[in-house]
């Protein structure tokens, strides 16, 4: 759980910013509709590609709406992407969603120290802003992308739009996985990471704060067992046995 604080609108704001909601399609007994109908091969590839095309032109209306949400409410919605203290950043650091808080507060303490590192909040992720992204981060010497989602077998789904954006541009990029689960992203952690990423000490892809005593352990019983079961009951059954310990050490491979 956390707190923070939150700016609340007056009902006369809100309703001057948003127009009268007037739904299209409705339940109705008396006049029975289908809502989500199917689409066969004859429409399927046209409406898709319309979807696309409408996301395409969200690029230009989301800016616009944040202008307008600006001007009426006095503080920033985010739009595309937010940037953190990027002007004359080295490195900078990427991510979606709540992590951009802490990510934050471990660029300060890097800014503390003489580092020059800043960070971009990726507000809109479909569609995706490649022009705007490559924009930010192209004066850089290096990216870390920030993942809190695992597309297994390749890594990290806002890794690949960064370096879509990043196309022909010769800069270090490096992709971080973290929070799997529920587990704590802290200050201490990517203020270290940070520090490896400074030093260019990362691998193309990474795992931050993985307990590598339990990844070895259960990869030592496949191999030793030809039927060792599903690797989550193995590994909950050692960590009751055991009680999960994460050590600094423990995080390296």
């Amino acid at each position: 759980h956390a707190y923070d604080r939150v700016d609340i609108p007056t009902q006369a704001q809100v309703d001057a910013y948003l127009p009268p909601f007037e739904p299209v399609q409705v339940l109705d007994c008396n006049e029975p509709v289908s809502i989500g109908a199917m689409v066969g091969p004859d429409a399927f590839f046209e409406v898709r590609y319309l979807q696309h095309h409408k996301q395409q032109q969200a690029l230009d209306l989301i800016p616009a709406l944040a202008a307008e949400f600006k001007v009426q409410f006095g503080r920033d919605s985010g739009g595309l992407i937010r940037c953190y203290r990027c002007d004359d950043a080295e490195t900078i650091v990427v991510a979606l969603g709540s992590v951009n808080g802490t990510i934050k507060d471990a660029v300060d303490e890097r800014r503390k120290g003489g580092q020059r590192i800043g960070s971009v909040s990726i507000c809109s992720f479909r569609p995706f802003p490649l022009a705007e992204v490559r924009a930010a981060l192209q004066g850089a010497q290096r990216v870390v992308v920030i993942e809190k989602s695992l597309a297994v077998g390749i890594g990290g789904m806002v890794s690949e739009g960064v370096r879509k954006a990043l196309s022909g541009i010769n800069l270090k990029g490096y992709t971080v996985i973290a929070g799997l689960g529920g587990r704590p992203i802290t200050l201490n952690s990517l203020t270290r990471l940070f520090a490896q990423a400074e030093r260019d000490e990362l691998k193309q892809l990474n795992f931050l704060d993985l307990n590598w005593d339990v990844v070895n352990r259960e990869l030592a019983r496949s191999r030793q067992q030809r039927r060792a079961g599903p690797s989550a009951e193995n590994i909950l059954r050692d960590l009751a046995q055991t009680g999960p310990r994460l050590t600094q050490e423990q995080t390296q491979p």
